[in-house]
């Protein structure tokens, strides 16, 4: 079969279709799906561990490139060279093929002040990591790192030899060989080396070049690129290229399929949002070429774009998608409770009625059981009184025994701690202590005499037994009943249970006679014999003490029990009169809870009557308040459905805008969007029939705001300033004229804006300090280059560290804070930022549009014109703009209200207060926003008369901002064509009458900018700038169509010519012409009516002067003097020149093809001190002479005018002679400024430094250029500027140089010995002076070697002729 493409792009090989095999074998990948999980496992991974994540979509073109850039580095000695436009995925798919291969992947870090010296140290750290460690390394370098060619040339030694000649001095070669030398000793013995210095750095070297692979990743966009390749070929001899086009269909349709899927939407919209998606990147390519081709316009369009497309829209759908059902909800509420309210009056007015009846019976209730709890209340207080009396006997009673007791528990209280400690003394005895006294055959006399005490306590009687003195009688003993106690089980526990109040009185007088009065009966003592018997003398010792202090108790005790004997008989009878207190006190309870009941009832009964007047009330309020609203909200909740339903494509339009169209011109923008909003209908993707990106995103609170704050009030400047607040990206503004500058800069002017400058040497440390303290920071006047060190803060490279979000700016770690902003502003009209630099910002062209201007200029003239009327304008702007603002604030607040209200809104006093408080205020706001409307109205009508000129105006200023497509040099600002129209409505010629005024307003205004802007062209381009201008006025007012007017130019455009030329005199070229004439409209049939009158177009054709004759038949009256133009243009292209300058005269006047004469004294008074004055020169101009005579008449020759030719190391000297004339206010004159293109940013710098209250008014800057791009543009905008070319014509050459010094000075001319001869002769030299310069205008025909012939040589010439004569 047939090989497609698509079966090329199939056929894929890698090594890493299965991870898990440690062999990992190289073959050919048949299921690409499968290998696409793999990847994106892999890709996962590297995010999970990588501080800079990538949020790729592997999609198979990103795969092919995965497989490319990995077989590359896995290739022994091998580099790859990345071809492919910023955003296309180059370093996004190395990092993630080095990850998978496990190489480290190294990268220069470019910092401001980065130069070859810092690249080298880098160079030496990489290549030495890379050789030093075990695995291998990727060292990725892009050309937006290139800061110096030279850091190619030791990128191709590097590739070629795989070091660079003479960067490690000798220590560090040292270094590097001792730590080979230790890796060597590592290797096997056969492939050590010899050790020699030489050898161990030559180890190094084949490290490097085995173990790093260099991957480059360049640009094709440009010469640069090609250059490069030419001057290193190692570039691409030593690399394997790998070329990154443009992304193929299946590419767009995956990543758009991935990142949309997750979104709420139909799947047949899903698939037409997916390829809409495409259109736009597609198209947007088409459109970028147009451009091109139109306005010579650089645009790219990345993969970048459509990733940011894709991510914009999915944010700003589901972000307005939110918004929008929140508003529909609120106004849907409000609809919900208005009606709500409607339809409960009529309930609340029948209920109220069936309330009142219930209402009145209620009360009688109430009023009836008053009475009888009135009298039952005063029987129940009789008795209350009775028990009282009672309750206060028994009082006294208790309160006597209660003294009793007190006082017996005061005695016991001395005997009770002796008794307890006792027995706890009793307690720590065991039963084993017991046993050792039982078995004790002669026990201590001690013992013996405790045991005694016990068993006399006990009631114990002794043995009697025979003496054992041996007297015969019989003695009592009381050990062996001792033995006996202490035998009994439980003796401890009757001990600890002896009934001490019963003591008979014997018992206690023997113990207190006999035991306890005897020394040897101590506690103390007895412990020296044995611990249980200390035991039980305490416990008797303590019964001893307890019995004393019981009997005294004993009496009080017996007088206790009688007093509360009568307390409890007393108690008894009170008890019983209680009982019948409760009974009649519960009865009164009932009969009070029951009132209490009724009373309730009644109470409720009030507050429903009076909640269900309030609630009538409160509906009438309401109804009243807000029933005026209902229809509108109605209207609105239905526009925001309908809004709703259409936000879908109306959002992807925006996104598109927002992605694609920022560097678009108005025109080409809004060309763009049509077509969009017109696929989308074709695709079935719901959008609004008229689309604007204003009503999709804008909020027109804030864009009152920003037009306050000097936004202009154009739709295509709001849809910018829509796209800033909306875009991911930082956005880089176009802004030639400074309308973003000046908007910006009042915008964030309360938020402490930082202005920064990239030639400023701190502005690092200063965009540091906002980044973190949320400081706004507008960098202007970039270049068509940024800052390599801004890329992290570009790509907004964010990471969390330590809880916080953080960015790394060149070496530093900062926190970022979520309210930093970043702008970025260029004053280069037409500046080609390469995709590199584009993918990274959101680029806006801010040129003024025509309807700016004009609202502009018409705001000036009023203001110079009638000031109270401009005054009371911007007053009624500022107050309308409050006025919507807090209209919009209180609908907000009542629609908040009745969306928070909870249940029924007429419940809710607070809630219908605060709705009629904001109702009343917003009525009271329209009514004076319609006075101030009425007023603006009135104002508007009486500004309106001054239109004319501003639209007069602002094509004038459309015309000049053309020239510099002509010649670089021909830069005007706006801020100077303002002041220019400032001084014309000052100077022309005053008059009531309002016509008559504008009409002296616009031919001053015309004629005073012809004349400034001409003073500054080459001769060769004032008839063109004075043809522009007039062609620019008669377009506007369509007496020229767009059509002829690019005939004229071009000729028209056509391949072949199927007509046959008739005639044998005619060229081709012109009868080819006048067949493409026959599409424009007037001249229609004049190929066919050419061979008709073929005798009369003969004679038009041979003509001297064909653009003073009559057409031949009908065409005189048909075709007006423009269209005339056409048709000599066709026939005799050499009168076309004339015939511009009869056209320019018949339109504009004979003044306007008449240029002022060079004069310097004229421009002298319209500069000062800080607008320098540039001489554009042009061969054989020199206008140095010319500046020195003008600066001696001045006053300021001499030591006042300091002069420098600019060149290599001039740049300080300038520096410090700019710095000394600011100060001492004198002169100075910089010379070829063309010559010096690196100093040029510095000049820019110090001509925007300059400021008036620091600089002498007397000084003045003079510069002297030939056209060069490098010029600074904010010089050349600023500046006064001046050409001071050589005359054309015999007659104006001849007069300059009379004009010129010497001859000009009437001492010089006087000054000669023989007058006659000494003016026949200078004649004759000015004569042949301006004859060799006219002949230069004939190429080769006038001379066929090229000599300039400047004044130079003529002054010369002058100067030895007076003096040949003289001698």
């Amino acid at each position: 079969g047939v090989v497609e493409e698509d079966d090329l792009r199939s056929l894929m090989f890698c090594d890493f279709v299965d991870p898990k095999n440690e062999s990992k074998p190289y073959v050919e990948v048949l299921n690409v799906d499968k290998l696409r999980a793999v990847v994106e496992n892999y890709l996962d991974e590297y995010n999970n561990i990588s501080k800079k994540p990538m949020n790729l979509v592997l999609f198979r073109f990103a795969i092919e490139h995965v497989c490319r850039i990995s077989r590359i580095v896995k290739q022994p000695r091998s580099h790859a060279l990345l071809v492919g436009v910023g955003g296309s995925g180059r370093q996004s798919l190395t990092r993630l093929a080095a990850y998978m291969a496990d190489y480290e992947v190294f990268q220069v870090e470019i910092g401001k002040g980065y130069t070859s010296v810092e690249w080298r140290e880098d160079l030496k750290k990489i290549l030495r990591r890379g050789a030093e460690g075990s695995s291998h390394a990727v060292f990725l370098f892009t050309d937006t790192q290139i800061k110096e060619e030279s850091f190619l040339e030791d990128i191709g030694n590097l590739l070629n030899t795989g070091e660079v000649p003479n960067m490690f001095p000798i220590d560090e070669k040292n270094e590097i060989c001792s730590k080979m030398r230790q890796i060597d000793k590592t290797r096997e013995k056969s492939k050590q080396t010899d050790g020699t210095p030489l050898s161990l750095f030559n180890m190094f070297v084949d490290r490097v070049r085995d173990q790093l692979h260099v991957v480059l990743a360049m640009s094709p966009i440009g010469d640069t690129f090609r250059t490069r390749l030419r001057k290193f070929p190692s570039l691409v001899n030593c690399c394997t290229i790998d070329w990154f086009q443009s992304w193929p269909n299946d590419a767009l349709t995956i990543v758009a399929r991935r990142f949309l899927d997750d979104i709420e939407m139909d799947d047949s919209v899903k698939e037409g949002c997916v390829e809409m998606c495409k259109e736009f990147h597609q198209t947007t390519r088409k459109l970028s070429e147009s451009f091109l081709a139109v306005l010579q316009r650089h645009n790219y369009v990345t993969p970048t774009s459509y990733l940011e497309l894709i991510s914009t829209f999915k944010t700003l759908l589901g972000k307005k998608r939110s918004e929008v059902q929140k508003s529909k909800r609120r106004y849907e509420i409000g609809l919900e409770k208005l009606e709500s309210a409607a339809s409960q009056v009529a309930g609340m007015k029948a209920q109220l009625e069936e309330l009142k009846p219930q209402l009145e019976e209620s009360s009688k209730q109430v009023a009836e059981m008053m009475v009888v709890i009135e009298k039952e209340s005063k029987e129940v207080a009789e008795q209350e009184k009775v028990v009282k009396a009672d309750e206060a006997v028994a009082n006294e009673q208790a309160m006597a025994a209660k003294a009793i007791k007190d006082e017996c528990d005061a005695d016991l209280a001395e005997a009770v701690p002796i008794l307890e400690s006792a027995l706890a003394a009793l307690n720590t005895l065991t039963s084993q202590d017991i046993t050792v006294v039982k078995t004790m055959k002669s026990p201590p006399a001690g013992v013996k005499l405790v045991m005694e005490a016990v068993c006399i306590l006990k009631g114990v009687k002794p043995d009697r037994i025979p003496d054992p003195s041996g007297s015969g009688k019989k003695i009592e003993d009381f050990w062996g009943p001792s033995k006996r106690v202490l035998g009994d089980m439980s003796f401890l526990k009757s001990l600890r249970e002896y009934d001490k109040d019963s003591i008979a009185q014997p018992i206690i007088t023997k113990i207190r006679s006999t035991y306890t009065s005897n020394p040897e009966f101590d506690p103390a003592k007895i412990r020296n014999a044995s611990t249980a018997a200390e035991g039980l003398c305490k416990w008797v010792v303590a019964i001893e003490k307890y019995e004393r202090v019981a009997r005294v108790v004993a009496p009080k005790k017996a007088k206790l029990k009688i007093a509360e004997a009568d307390l409890a008989v007393a108690m008894q009878s009170l008890e019983a009169k209680r009982s019948n207190l409760r009974a009649v006190q519960q009865k009164l309870a009932n009969l009070q809870a029951q009132f209490t009941e009724n009373n309730n009832k009644k109470k409720q009964l009030e507050v429903d009557v009076d909640m269900c007047s309030k609630k009538l009330d409160r509906a009438e309020k309401l109804i009243g308040g807000l029933g005026g609203e209902k229809t509108r909200w109605g209207k609105a909740a239905k526009d925001l459905g309908t809004q709703y339903n259409n936000l879908t494509g109306d959002v992807l339009i925006s996104s598109g805008i927002v992605a694609y169209l920022g560097a678009f011109t108005s025109a080409f923008r809004q060309e763009q969007t049509s077509k969009w909003c017109e696929m989308c209908r074709r695709r079935n993707v719901p959008c609004s029939r008229d689309f604007s990106l204003s009503a999709t995103l804008g909020e027109q609170v804030k864009i009152r705001d920003w037009n306050i704050a000097g936004l202009p009030t154009d739709s295509f400047s709001i849809d910018n300033g829509i796209v800033i607040s909306n875009a991911r990206r930082w956005p880089l503004m176009i802004d030639p004229q400074g309308q973003a500058n000046k908007w910006i800069k009042n915008m964030e002017k309360a938020k402490n804006l930082h202005i920064i400058k990239l030639t400023d040497s701190d502005f690092v440390r200063t965009l540091e300090n906002c980044i973190q303290f949320g400081t706004p920071v507008l960098l202007e006047n970039i270049g068509e280059e940024l800052d390599p060190i801004l890329e992290p803060l570009l790509l907004k490279q964010t990471f969390k560290q330590g809880g916080s979000v953080c960015i790394k700016l060149g070496d530093s770690t900062i926190e970022y804070s979520k309210d930093f902003r970043f702008y970025m502003t260029t004053k280069l009209r037409n500046p080609h930022y390469l995709p590199e630099t584009s993918v990274k910002v959101t680029l806006l062209n801010f040129m003024i549009t025509m309807e700016g201007l004009q609202d502009q200029l018409l705001g000036i003239v009023v203001t110079r014109e009638r000031p109270e009327l401009e005054e009371e304008k911007s007053q009624l702007i500022l107050q309308s703009a409050e006025n919507k603002r807090q209209l919009k604030d209180i609908e907000e607040k009542i629609l908040e209200v009745l969306s928070s209200s909870e249940g029924n809104i007429l419940e809710d006093e607070t809630a219908i207060e605060v709705l009629s408080s904001s109702k009343i205020l917003a009525n009271e706001i329209e009514e004076k926003q319609a006075i101030a409307e009425a007023t603006e109205q009135k104002i508007d009508t009486a500004r309106l008369g001054y239109q004319p000129i501003a639209i007069h105006s602002s094509v004038l200023f459309f015309a000049i901002t053309d020239l510099a497509n002509i010649e670089p040099m021909y830069q005007y600002s706006l801020t100077w064509f303002v002041n220019l129209f400032i001084n014309s409505i000052d100077a022309a010629e005053q008059s009531d009458d309002l016509k008559v005024r504008l009409q002296h307003l616009r031919n001053h205004f015309t004629y005073s900018l012809y004349c400034n802007v001409c003073r500054s062209l080459f001769e060769k381009d004032k008839l063109l700038f004075s043809f522009v201008l007039c062609v620019n006025l008669l377009k506007h007012s369509h007496e020229v169509e767009e059509p002829e007017w690019r005939f004229l130019l071009t000729g028209g455009i056509g391949l072949d010519n199927p007509h046959t030329n008739p005639s044998p005199w005619l060229p081709g070229k012109s009868w080819d012409e006048l067949c493409r004439l026959e599409d424009l409209e007037r001249f229609k049939g004049i190929h066919s009516r050419f061979a008709k009158e073929m005798g009369s177009w003969k004679a038009y054709y041979d003509s001297v002067e064909p653009h003073n004759e009559k057409l031949p038949g009908n065409w005189e009256e048909k075709l007006g003097m423009f269209q005339k133009l056409l048709l000599l243009r066709c026939f005799r292209p050499d009168k076309v020149i004339p015939a511009l300058q009869d056209f320019v005269v018949a339109k504009l006047g004979q003044k306007f093809i008449e240029p002022p004469p060079f004069n310097l004294a004229k421009t002298f008074t319209d500069s000062h001190s800080c607008a320098p004055l540039i001489f554009i020169l042009s061969p054989g101009g020199d206008p140095m002479a010319a500046l020195l005579k003008f600066a001696d008449d001045q006053g300021f020759g001499g030591a006042k005018l300091s002069s420098l030719s600019l060149g290599q190391g001039q740049g300080p000297i300038a520096l410090k002679m700019i710095e000394s004339g600011q100060k001492e206010g004198t002169w100075v004159v910089l010379q070829n400024c063309h010559l010096s293109v690196s100093w040029m940013p510095t000049l820019e710098k110090i001509c925007e430094e300059f400021n008036p209250d620091t600089t002498h008014p007397d000084f003045r800057l003079w510069l002297t250029s030939y056209p060069s791009p490098h010029f600074p543009v904010a010089v050349l905008q600023n500046g006064v500027k001046m050409t001071n070319e050589p005359p054309k014509g015999m007659r104006a050459n001849i007069i300059r140089s009379y004009l010129n010094d010497p001859i000009s000075d009437p001492e010089f001319f006087g000054g000669c010995k023989k007058p006659m001869e000494w003016k026949c002769l200078l004649f004759g030299l000015c004569f042949f002076h301006a004859l060799v310069q006219e002949r230069r205008k004939f190429g080769p025909l006038g001379w066929n070697i090229a000599y300039e012939f400047n004044e130079t040589d003529l002054r010369i010439s002058v100067r030895q002729l007076q003096m040949f004569i003289n001698e």
